[in-house]
């Protein structure tokens, strides 16, 4: 379900007042593979349900170069919000998820082990409040640049 960054503060707290164990993600999610589903479904185990950060096509432009994304991010936030592990999507514009992590306030903050807890401003502000921060392990040779690549070689496998 898509979730308005404007009502997503609100929509948090409720969850929460309810005795919701909220995670979150954030990521592009340009081109979902399945190393996206591994990760995501991981993440949905740390808690009762998940929310994840969409970064908007500028946010993506800005991160990935002019010739991303590839999926809008309308097209980006349905696919993943389809997954089952996904409860929540709300689409964000800022170059980090900082902003968006004093709204959704989560228990339990998850990234991918390609980050350290020293490389992520958005852990450190989870952790300042006595949240947690869980860095899953990535499934190698899944990413969507490497989807890309494949593509753009021909390559079938």
């Amino acid at each position: 379900m898509l979730i308005d960054s404007a009502k997503i503060q609100e929509f948090c707290q409720i969850l929460r007042d309810g005795g919701q164990r909220v995670v979150f993600t954030n990521g592009c999610f340009d081109i979902l593979h399945a190393g996206h589903v591994r990760y995501l479904s991981k993440a949905r185990s740390f808690g009762d349900c998940l929310v994840l950060g969409l970064n908007s096509d500028a946010s993506v432009r800005r991160i990935k170069g002019p010739a991303r994304p590839i999926n809008n991010e309308q097209d980006r936030a349905e696919v993943v919000g389809a997954l089952g592990c996904v409860d929540y999507v709300v689409i964000f514009d800022e170059p980090t998820a900082e902003e968006l992590i004093t709204k959704v306030h989560p228990d339990v903050y998850v990234k991918g082990g390609d980050y350290t807890l020293e490389t992520l401003p958005e852990g450190q502000l989870v952790q300042k409040y006595g949240g947690r921060v869980e860095l899953v392990k990535l499934v190698e040779g899944r990413s969507t640049t490497n989807v890309i690549n494949k593509i753009q070689a021909g390559i079938g496998k």
